[in-house]
């Protein structure tokens, strides 16, 4: 091998490094259901007496071509509010499969006057095709009113 053929190698090598470098240091690229092309949402926001039970009704839906995976945990939990003027009777909910869209009964109550932003996080599964599966995070983000 000359010394000519030896630097054009070392140059290819440090070039791939540095490529692997630039790419190993950027954020990962989101998962293709993380846009609006695979799914849909659909949650009403919620206003409730003070210490009085309400349910808030979350529905997520799959676009032409994907189906449930029925045989995943389809679930939404990680429920919170950032300012406690909400409290949630379970730490987590399992969705029930209506007309071919997963629906989330989200019991809570309101623990303070006013509207408080609520969030969570819908853990579902699909399928495209016959052979292709992902599990994804879809962020739930609605408002509860409290009222006396």
């Amino acid at each position: 091998m000359s010394s000519a053929q030896s630097a054009t190698i070392r140059s290819g090598l440090v070039a791939l490094g540095l490529t692997a470098a630039v790419f190993a240091a950027s954020p990962p690229m989101p998962a293709a259901a993380q846009d609006s092309s695979v799914y849909a949402v659909e949650v009403g926001d919620v206003t409730a007496k003070i210490g009085e039970p309400a349910v808030m009704r979350a529905t997520l839906k799959l676009r032409d071509g994907y189906r449930i995976l029925k045989s995943y945990n389809n679930r939404v939990g990680r429920l919170s509010s950032s300012d406690d003027g909400v409290a949630f009777e379970q730490e987590m909910v399992k969705a029930e499969l209506q007309d071919g869209a997963l629906v989330f009964a989200i019991p809570l109550h309101a623990t303070k006057p006013g509207t408080h932003p609520i969030n969570g996080v819908f853990r579902v599964g699909y399928m495209l095709g016959t052979d292709e599966m992902d599990m994804v995070s879809v962020k739930l983000i609605a408002n509860v009113t409290g009222t006396e």
